[in-house]
């Protein structure tokens, strides 16, 4: 009998899993697959390693709240490496290039020589940036609880239009935004100001990918006690008299426990209760209705040696004027990327690998939802093929002679991230926000189950971050928020 099963092994369910077991509690993960960290996975291939979903983080210097998290979660002896501070970023807008520093004073430095008219705009936008980013640590005390819901209730679009006169610089500004889904009718203006205020404070890297931090958690997970099981994939969430008793895996297996957390999506997790006292139909229907956001297709290159120079930024390239609606439709060329370069892993001053993401949504690739991996045939292969082309064409104006200098690529869909993450419909950042209807899209960790709680991106706020905040929250139902938030 443990106290705690935790379902999954991202980001969420590890951080949960350090938490409880720190505060004394008996856990045991359960994981799928056989590598744990959900997205932040990594693979080889011809002797490169790659990153599935993990690139960098913000917010990670001294006295900024990602590095108070990460040294509870020791963390921080990891190989951290800080992006360029004079421009983490570089926003190409029709071949016209705007680096985004780190630092508040320097952003708006930086940019005020290229829209001097704007300067009073973008020292309101960067203060009002770094209020939501100083009110991190209230989240935990409800202090800044109306606060915060007002901006989950605000339109991120709507507040850049109010803010900033220039539409070229509200492009800029929304230019390193591929780390979210710029959706104008839907994001919340709370989603959009705390993760760009996070990478204007600091931007990092990994030199070894986000295995690393997974790596990291499971070791003192095991070190402290906990119990985490791979290739056990969960098959059923069983109740009795009202309460979560036990859990399935491999359809035979079984473990007990007093409280169950789930790091999968919350749709996914109900439909392993076939029987309930407490989830109502209407219930379930509101949560597998959901809209999720759209995957990413990854670019994966491997180039020759000592070709290409490392780039401490990353790079992201738009063929058009409007990074809001840039005309990305089903179906239609690709008209923005994010690229990121690996850290030299030799000290040579050059990459071995780039990655390019570039939006693709799930009905691109639902023809091919029933095939697994490595057997979805060559329509799928010319799929793939042709966006690779596309994405190669979109980026070779900002990197001339890359194409000469790639050994082999591998290519990823939101089918790949589905099946090697257990993402929901692959969703690069899980269930879309809407700040139209933000009680119904941001979720608490409290299920209508007492002993089942929610964990992970598809709660409220996704990314490194926002995932390590909703772990305090979910573990404070469980042990109490003051215990949890007594080491931080």
């Amino acid at each position: 009998m443990y106290d705690v099963i935790i379902i999954g092994s991202g980001l969420g369910g590890l951080e949960c899993g350090y938490i409880l077991t720190k505060q004394g509690y008996n856990v045991c993960i359960l994981e799928k697959n056989a590598q744990l960290g959900g997205c932040l996975q990594t693979f080889k291939r011809g002797g490169t390693l790659f990153d599935t979903g993990f690139h960098y983080v913000g917010g990670l210097d001294e006295g900024q709240y990602l590095h108070r998290l990460f040294r509870y979660f020791d963390l921080l002896d990891l190989p951290w490496h800080r992006m360029d501070e004079n421009g983490f970023a570089e926003v190409v807008l029709n071949d016209t290039s705007y680096l985004l520093p780190s630092g508040h004073d320097r952003f708006v430095e930086t940019l005020s020589e290229r829209f001097p008219h704007q300067r009073r705009q973008l020292q309101n936008y960067t203060n009002f940036l770094k209020r939501v980013g100083d009110g991190i640590a209230d989240s935990f005390t409800h202090k800044d609880d109306q606060f915060k819901a007002s901006l989950f209730e605000r339109s991120a679009y709507h507040f850049l239009q109010e803010t900033i006169d220039d539409p070229a610089l509200r492009n800029v500004l929304s230019g390193a935004s591929l780390t979210m889904e710029l959706c104008p009718e839907k994001l919340p203006l709370y989603v959009f100001a705390q993760i760009n205020n996070s990478f204007i404070q600091s931007s990092w890297r990994l030199n070894g990918g986000g295995s690393l931090i997974a790596d990291k958690l499971a070791e003192n997970i095991r070190r402290m006690g906990g119990t985490i099981l791979t290739k056990a994939e969960v098959t059923r969430i069983i109740e009795k008299e009202g309460r979560i008793t036990s859990v399935e895996y491999n359809d035979e297996e079984r473990v007990e426990g007093r409280y169950v957390i789930s790091d999968v999506h919350p749709a996914l997790t109900l439909s392993l209760i076939p029987e309930s006292q407490h989830l109502r139909k209407i219930y379930r229907n509101r949560i597998s209705g959901l809209d999720n956001t759209y995957g990413m297709f990854t670019l994966h290159l491997q180039l020759k040696e000592h070709t290409v120079p490392y780039l401490n930024r990353n790079l992201f390239i738009y063929n058009n004027n409007d990074v809001w609606n840039h005309g990305y439709r089903l179906g239609s060329s690709k008209t923005s990327a994010l690229v990121s370069y690996r850290f030299p892993k030799d000290g040579t001053g050059f990459t071995n690998n780039i990655d390019i993401l570039t939006p693709m949504y799930w009905e691109e690739v639902e023809q091919w939802a029933d095939t697994t991996v490595g057997k979805r045939g060559e329509e799928y292969k010319a799929f793939k093929q042709r966006v690779a082309e596309e994405c190669l064409q979109l980026v070779a104006g900002r990197m001339p002679g890359l194409r000469d200098n790639i050994e082999r690529f591998h290519t990823t869909t939101p089918l790949t991230y589905r099946d090697y993450t257990g993402t929901w419909k692959g969703s690069a950042y899980g269930i879309r926000k809407d700040y139209n209807n933000a009680l119904l899209t941001i979720l608490a960790p409290q299920t209508q189950v007492p002993n089942l709680f929610l964990t992970g991106q598809n709660l409220n706020l996704h990314g490194i971050l926002g995932v390590s905040m909703t772990s305090i929250l979910t573990c404070a139902k469980v042990a109490g928020m003051e215990n949890v938030l007594k080491e931080l």
